[in-house]
């Protein structure tokens, strides 16, 4: 057993000083308030809080931060991008950066990580001797880089949607797909949950895959208890093409087929009609942000606090990557609200915190996790209190002030990843920057 002493500690009943946190075979034991410490006890200065929840990652995208940016654009011509980063991406290359990125994730406090993976397969969709090779590859980087994953296994059928149908797929999609939905399924049924690991399920987006295939997904998902994940309206073009072809957004049409449950997430969620915002929040549908890369593709700015308000949860991610930091991430929710609605407070930091643990955690099929007590998984996470950025802030406001550079201890299953603001794997830096070089010669 492993006994963690928390100057402050962020419980479920709010901020408590002098907090004891016991921790046996990778779960919380017991938590104790205005306790001093005692020999042998892990000392945490600052504030602890629970394990952090990145709710939606691809992982591949990291090689594209700070390379984007010359020609202006939008998501579009970004995209254009990306898919070229994908040439070099083998399973050796993509464990690699996936290893680094992750690594990152760690060291900036994230202790679990939603990867939505649709690279399945080799140049022109050959299959790799393992069909999951791929996938595979990101489970083993999770592992090494000491954070839990669920494996969002994506369905990626069509090329793009027009007012006028379906586009086939171009070649860079085609190691995307597998061709069909009962394909698909017979691959992830080859993947299997562990103790650090969960396999869930994705659809790419309603531009991706045929409308006649969504139930087939949903029922897919719903018989193996896994979550369910989609890109939502995250562009009015999305919108705009739907509506054209469908005769309704996209929302709807997920709705129509089955797939809005409280086990589904949508990310993004940008673009949404009163009626979108009122069928999320019926079905419990977990919609989730990610406002560092909504700004820097320039998305747009999506609806949280109705969201909210209406009983849909929120959830964060860092999507491409574009910066790796849950404070960002939390701060992003808030601040994005203050600029649409002209107010401050639009959430209290207990809602910020509430978004990118628990909400987080549920949302990726981890229902027992992202909360400071017993029974709980002992993930947790040490913030300083005396940086540039901190000195003086609030153990309570700290959502406000603090970045992925104050992160001191970052605890999952009850191993020490990370202490002293030092990752168990070493430079993390110099990893991310030999595999990306690797990536991009």
């Amino acid at each position: 057993m492993n006994t963690y002493w928390c100057e402050h500690a962020a419980l479920p009943d709010g901020i408590r000083r002098s907090v004891r946190i016991e921790v046996a075979e990778g779960r919380i034991a017991a938590v104790t308030p205005g306790e001093p410490a005692r020999p042998g006890d892990v000392v945490v200065h600052g504030v602890t809080l629970p394990g952090l929840a990145n709710g939606h990652s691809h992982a591949f995208h990291r090689a594209l931060r700070g390379r984007t940016h010359d020609d202006g654009g939008n998501f579009w011509t970004w995209r254009t991008a990306m898919y070229a980063v994908t040439h070099r991406l083998d399973p050796q290359t993509y464990q690699a950066l996936a290893t680094a990125v992750f690594a990152e994730m760690v060291l900036a406090g994230f202790t679990v990580v939603g990867e939505f993976h649709y690279l399945h397969h080799a140049a022109g969709g050959r299959r790799f001797e393992d069909p999951n090779a791929m996938g595979v590859a990101l489970l083993d980087a999770a592992r090494a880089a000491g954070i839990r994953i669920t494996l969002l296994d994506t369905v990626y059928l069509e090329g793009g949607l027009t007012a006028d149908g379906h586009l086939p797929l171009d070649e860079v999609q085609q190691r995307f797909s597998d061709g069909s939905v009962a394909d698909w399924a017979h691959r992830v049924d080859l993947l299997a949950d562990d103790a650090t690991s969960r396999i869930g399920t994705a659809v790419h987006s309603v531009r991706a895959v045929p409308a006649h295939d969504l139930a087939a997904v949903g029922e897919f998902a719903a018989r193996g208890g896994r979550p369910l994940h989609v890109h939502l309206s995250e562009q009015p073009g999305e919108n705009a093409a739907c509506q054209g072809f469908h005769g309704c957004s996209p929302t709807e049409l997920l709705a129509r087929e089955g797939l809005l449950t409280p086990a589904t997430t949508a990310v993004h969620a940008t673009h949404l009609s009163d009626r979108d915002i009122e069928l999320l929040a019926d079905t419990r549908t977990t919609a989730c942000f990610c406002p560092t890369t909504e700004r820097d593709l320039a998305d747009g700015i999506g609806p949280a606090r109705r969201l909210h308000d209406a009983g849909a949860p929120l959830s964060i991610g860092s999507d491409q990557h574009a910066v790796i930091d849950p404070f960002e991430e939390m701060r992003g929710v808030e601040m994005h609200e203050r600029l649409d609605s002209l107010e401050r407070g639009r959430f209290s930091p207990l809602e910020l915190l509430g978004i990118a643990t628990v909400n987080g955690y549920r949302s990726l099929g981890w229902d027992d996790g992202g909360v400071l007590a017993a029974g709980a998984l002992a993930d947790l996470v040490g913030v300083r209190l005396d940086s540039p950025r901190t000195a003086g802030c609030s153990a309570a406001q700290v959502v406000y002030a603090a970045t992925s550079a104050d992160v001191t201890d970052v605890v999952v299953g009850g191993e020490h990843v990370v202490a002293g603001g030092q990752h168990r794997l070493g430079d993390v830096g110099s990893l991310l920057h030999e595999a990306i070089a690797a990536v991009r010669r």
